[in-house]
């Protein structure tokens, strides 16, 4: 007996016509997901009109109260209603969709949120009286006259009360206040010349959350300022200027040393256009570029700007507009690989500031109760006395033990890296500089110096490739072979030999001979999530400079053996004249600079 057909007694449906509230309500669903979407889109409709100043102000998270005031072109009084009808916009005439150089086109974010919310718009425009509309749950009152003396301001109160089952899928109010505040951040990097506050008026109070006024001068100095402003100042002192052209793309900003990594990618901001984007390509090709100084627990920090014909460019790809799509995906990428790792060859053997800062507060005690009075401070007469004597001629003995430790009186102090004084614990060196003193891991700083021999030595005779005797056949969907034969004559350079077996079948050939024997089914797998997850793969050379980073370690100056004065300076000069050298295989220091003035900080002599 035949199963019966599901819903074959149900009646045939009903295609209906969805009313406005509906309709908007629905649209809500995709443009406004939670408070800090609504002050992204707020604020890049006052971004667009013009604005110099913008406030945000908002309440319990966003939930009860968000509030944009900027002192932007302004709309006037017929301008009103038309702004609170869907697809209505002054950003765009419809003709061409990809010439888009505004943050909003769609018209879509006043609608929604007068839909989910308690909307009113107060405008002017210079010249005219003010007015002011009123929307709640999509009902719109008239518009009215009002007060105000330039610009906007959009008030945005009850968010999702006309649609409560969304409330339950918020966060708590620092959750929502936090992103807001990363939404606010990211915009006023884009515009180093707006100055923006944001306010927190929870429980009646008003309490300022972030101020960054409008910046002054040539773009690079006003983004370093304003990045300086909002990231920090460590941020923008270890921080290298990026400025790369390649057909027609432009990429500009500033990408952080790798010492100054972070244990996630929270300090990662990537524009397009002057848009803030998450977009898989390029978080792909940032964290290429920095794939061989970081461990795979450590992000690195950057805020990248990408500038390009907005032909080349698609951001109609989701109503949040936060991704985009590339005309020439394979250009945009490799921009910001090829710039990034031409600024980190730049900076040779620099590392982070904040190396020495940790270093000096791992070094200075914690100060209980009032600050300690050494002895040196107030000297007894005998204090002075034995302090004489210490400075006479040494005993025999201790002469004789000292010569042993003396340096070459024409050790270059002057040199970056300074004169090799000491070797303490046979692991660390002590170089002193005309300001200061370096402290270099002996082991990890040749590590980093061997990996970079064989680095040179790969690129200048390529990858070794070993051919299998009986090639290895990999049973793959369409699709994925597909993806994967497009990637053929890259992995090939890798001495990865790939070629179709009919289907979704690939024969994998030949291997990299430096990875000796491999699953070569697994690494085929491992290649496909990643360019699902990225769009590009990095797994066959990340494997091969593994390898690589291993034979540096195994062939590097051993931990415990004693050099000799030439020897410890000989690593020195190298170091200097060795990009990246400032960071082991790793990404951590390799040595550390401490200034003469902090160190006599230390001691209470300042």
């Amino acid at each position: 007996m035949n199963a019966p057909t599901p819903h074959m007694s149900l009646p045939r449906p009903v295609i209906r016509q969805l009313d406005e509230g509906a309709v908007n309500r629905i649209a809500a669903g995709e443009v406004v997901e939670r408070p800090a979407s609504a002050v992204k889109e707020l604020v890049e409709n006052a971004l667009d009109a013009g604005a110099r100043r913008i406030e945000i102000a908002y309440a319990d998270g966003g939930k009860t109260l968000i509030r944009v005031t900027d002192d932007g072109c302004g709309m006037t009084a017929a301008d009103l209603p038309l702004a609170l009808s869907r697809h209505a916009t002054s950003k765009i005439d419809g003709s061409d969709l990809l010439a888009i150089h505004s943050f909003g086109f769609r018209g879509e974010a006043l609608p929604s949120l007068g839909a989910v919310g308690r909307l009113t718009i107060t405008s002017r425009v210079q010249g005219l009286e003010a007015a002011r509309i009123a929307v709640a749950g999509g009902r719109e009152e008239a518009v009215r006259p009002a007060a105000l003396s330039c610009g906007t301001v959009v008030e945005l109160r009850d968010l999702f009360y006309a649609t409560p089952a969304r409330l339950k899928f918020l966060r708590g109010d620092r959750a929502e206040a936090q992103a807001i505040a990363d939404v606010v951040r990211r915009l006023a990097m884009a515009e180093p010349y707006v100055g923006f506050t944001l306010r927190d008026e929870s429980g009646g109070d008003s309490r300022v959350i972030l101020r960054a006024d409008a910046e002054q001068g040539e773009l690079f100095g006003a983004l370093q300022a304003r990045l300086s402003r909002i990231l920090g100042r460590e941020f923008a002192d270890n921080a290298l200027p990026i400025d790369a052209e390649r057909e027609g793309l432009r990429l500009s900003g500033y990408a952080a040393l790798p010492t100054y990594s972070r244990g996630a990618a929270v300090e990662q901001f990537l524009f397009v256009n002057g848009r803030p984007v998450r977009d898989k390509l390029l978080i792909g090709a940032l964290r290429a570029a920095y794939m061989d100084f970081l461990s795979r627990d450590r992000h690195p920090a950057a805020a990248l700007f990408l500038t390009c014909d907005p032909q080349a460019v698609d951001v109609n790809v989701h109503p949040a507009k936060a991704e985009v799509r590339f005309r020439e995906p394979g250009i945009a990428r490799g921009l910001i690989v090829s710039a990034l790792r031409h600024a980190l060859a730049g900076a040779g053997h620099r590392a982070s500031s904040t190396v020495a800062g940790e270093t000096l507060g791992a070094m200075r005690p914690e100060m209980t109760g009032a600050p300690r009075v050494y002895q040196m401070d107030r000297p007894s007469l005998g204090a002075v006395r034995t302090a004489w004597e210490f400075q006479a001629p040494l005993a025999p003995e201790l002469a004789e033990a000292s010569a042993r430790y003396e340096v070459p009186a024409a050790a270059p102090t002057g040199l970056p890296l300074g004169a090799a004084r000491a070797q303490v614990h046979e692991n660390y060196i002590i170089a002193q500089t005309e300001t200061g003193i370096v402290i270099v891991d002996q082991h990890a700083a040749h590590e980093r110096l061997v990996y970079e021999r064989l680095k040179a030595q790969r690129a200048s005779s390529g990858v070794p490739s070993q051919a299998l005797l009986i090639p290895e056949i990999v049973e793959l969907s369409q699709g994925d072979a597909s993806r994967l034969l497009e990637l053929a004559p890259e992995l090939s350079k890798l001495g990865l030999v790939l070629e179709p077996f009919g289907g979704g079948a690939v024969a994998v050939r030949e291997t990299p001979a430096i990875l000796g024997v491999i699953d070569a089914a697994a690494l085929i797998r491992d290649i496909l999530d990643e360019l699902a997850d990225l769009g590009d793969s990095q797994q066959v050379q990340a494997r091969i400079d593994a390898v690589l980073s291993k034979m540096a370690c195994h062939g590097s100056v051993r931990s415990g053996r004693q050099m000799r004065p030439e020897e410890m300076n000989a690593l020195l000069r190298e170091m200097e004249a060795t990009p990246h050298s400032g960071q082991c295989n790793h990404g951590r220091p390799t040595y550390v600079e401490l200034k003469l003035a902090d160190i006599e900080r230390l001691f209470g002599r300042r």
